[in-house]
């Protein structure tokens, strides 16, 4: 029983040169043995030169294309993350006519002591509407008293006046809103020029 346990705690790497020597294979070459290098030709080294620099191309072109899909890939989440942001602006682009007919209406009431309630009742429904398009982050531009600013206003007219310096903002139309800093409408307004001398 020791004699078989002996047979099989031998080494595979003895078993494997008995089997070598029995074959007739010669040992593997040493690294001191290795064979003197061969002397290539002209046309074998600008063989090898084209190899190399094709090589270099595919490379660059491989890392080229590598960047061109990291920059469509990170195009493409910016372009999603703005699409859902922004989903609801044609929504709130039409709602805010509503807010305008809300200031129409407010701005004709006379209140009385009749229309006193209707006038509340106005004022309380545009004050809801408002602050629920301000949390879904709409924003009113203010223009009155403000330089022009073509990015945010749009300029229906002037007028002449020496009260207000030029290039301000008399008087604001139409208000203008923005949905996450982006603009949805200008705001309307008549701009302040010098009168003419």
């Amino acid at each position: 029983m020791k004699a078989d346990v002996k047979e099989k705690d031998k080494p595979a790497a003895a078993e494997e040169s008995s089997i070598a020597a029995a074959a007739n294979v010669p040992p593997a070459p040493a690294a001191e043995t290795l064979p003197a290098p061969v002397a290539l030709t002209a046309a074998q080294i600008e063989e090898l030169k084209q190899r190399a620099a094709k090589a270099d191309e595919n490379w660059d072109r491989f890392l080229r294309q590598a960047a061109d899909l990291e920059n469509y890939k990170k195009r493409a989440a910016r372009e999603r993350l703005e699409a859902v942001t922004f989903a609801n602006a044609a929504l709130l682009q039409k709602l805010i006519p509503t807010l305008d007919a809300f200031e129409m209406a407010l701005a004709a009431a006379k209140p009385d002591s009749s229309t006193q309630s209707l006038c509340d009742g106005i004022v309380m429904v545009s004050n809801q509407l408002k602050s629920t398009l301000l949390e879904a982050g709409l924003e009113e531009i203010d223009a009155t008293g403000k330089m022009f600013d073509p990015a945010i206003h749009e300029a229906v007219s002037q007028k002449e006046t020496a009260d207000v310096p030029e290039g301000r903002v008399v008087q604001q139309i139409r208000k203008g809103y923005k949905f996450h800093n982006r603009l949805i409408r200008p705001a309307s307004v008549i701009v302040a020029k010098k009168p003419a001398r």
